[in-house]
């Protein structure tokens, strides 16, 4: 079973998009998603700086399409689609369109909303984010309730991204759990954390317009790892992720469980071939970063020895 995944915010680089627009149809594509996301991907995608790409409302825009474009040049060139498909946090709007839940147009304006409502959100009180790698998981989650702060994602392999005031984000990285490391991410938010309930608000007013259909290959789902077999239900799990954890690991558990073979990483790729690499060991992993690796990926896809 070859699972695709779909990366979150913090995956764009500047000018991840440029190869891209080599292929045919891509900058066709991107126009119309910039329309539907009123975000301009393709002078994002090629020209803007580190910074400029890190303002959520753009970031997450831009890794939505880059996953579909990506996934559309994959499935031409491998002559068949993924038996399953999961997104990380923003990416699982991109996984939508790979299980058929919802077109690719929506997801495109969902992600614009989802953006510019949890940047607005971040707006009202100044947090942030960090990574904590290693120590003991308990430990370390009763040490944040100590401090006041929330784990955002569960990455998997002894990765713990955790949210929540800059004071307490600052005390954790002075003393930080004996046997952890703790980075500082560089993003202007608790997201996935009550701090963002404002934006569930108005993203779960813009889904209310969307009609979604079952999804028609396997679809996981960041609450709990399971496997969504409702449009319905999957289109409500997108929006109360917002405010959520992100459970990545038992993402990956699921994946075991149900025979995994191979995970393809769409682009902007990495992340989550890297945790995988912890939490999925000796599974074939693909980053499709740019379209030199969609060779690579369609041979996995297809059975072979990537």
């Amino acid at each position: 079973m070859i699972v695709v995944a779909c990366p979150g915010q913090g995956s764009q680089t500047p000018g991840f998009l440029a190869p891209w627009l080599e292929l045919d149809g891509v900058a066709d594509s991107l126009a119309a998603y910039s329309e539907a996301a009123q975000v301009d991907l393709i002078r994002h995608g090629t020209e803007s700086d580190a910074d400029t790409i890190r303002d959520t409302r753009i970031a997450q825009p831009l890794i939505v399409a880059a996953s579909l474009i990506a996934a559309q040049a994959l499935v031409g060139r491998a002559g068949r689609t993924p038996d399953g498909v999961a997104g990380h946090s923003v990416g699982e709007l991109a996984a939508l369109v790979g299980s058929a839940v919802i077109s690719a147009e929506h997801a495109m304006r969902l992600v614009g909303v989802r953006g510019r409502a949890m940047a607005d959100a971040a707006a009202q009180t100044p947090t942030g984010m960090s990574a904590v790698i290693g120590g003991d998981e308990q430990t370390v989650l009763a040490r944040l309730t100590e401090l006041g702060l929330s784990p955002a994602n569960y990455n998997g392999g002894g990765q713990i991204v955790v949210a929540g005031s800059l004071p307490a984000l600052a005390e954790l990285a002075e003393a930080p759990v004996k046997g952890t490391r703790v980075i500082p991410l560089q993003v202007a938010g608790a997201f996935h954390t009550d701090y963002m309930a404002p934006a569930v608000a108005a993203l779960r007013s813009a889904v209310a317009a969307v009609v979604p259909s079952d999804p028609q290959i396997k679809l996981w789902t960041n609450r709990d790892g399971s496997i969504v077999t409702s449009g319905a239900s999957a289109l409500e799990l997108i929006v109360n992720q917002v405010s959520s954890p992100v459970r990545w690991d038992l993402c990956m558990s699921s994946f075991a469980d149900n025979g995994i073979t191979g995970l393809i990483e769409l682009a902007p790729a990495g992340a989550l071939t890297g945790l995988a690499k912890r939490g999925l060991r000796g599974t074939p992993t693909v980053a499709v970063k740019t379209p030199e690796d969609l060779d690579a990926a369609a041979e996995l896809l297809n059975g072979a020895a990537a």
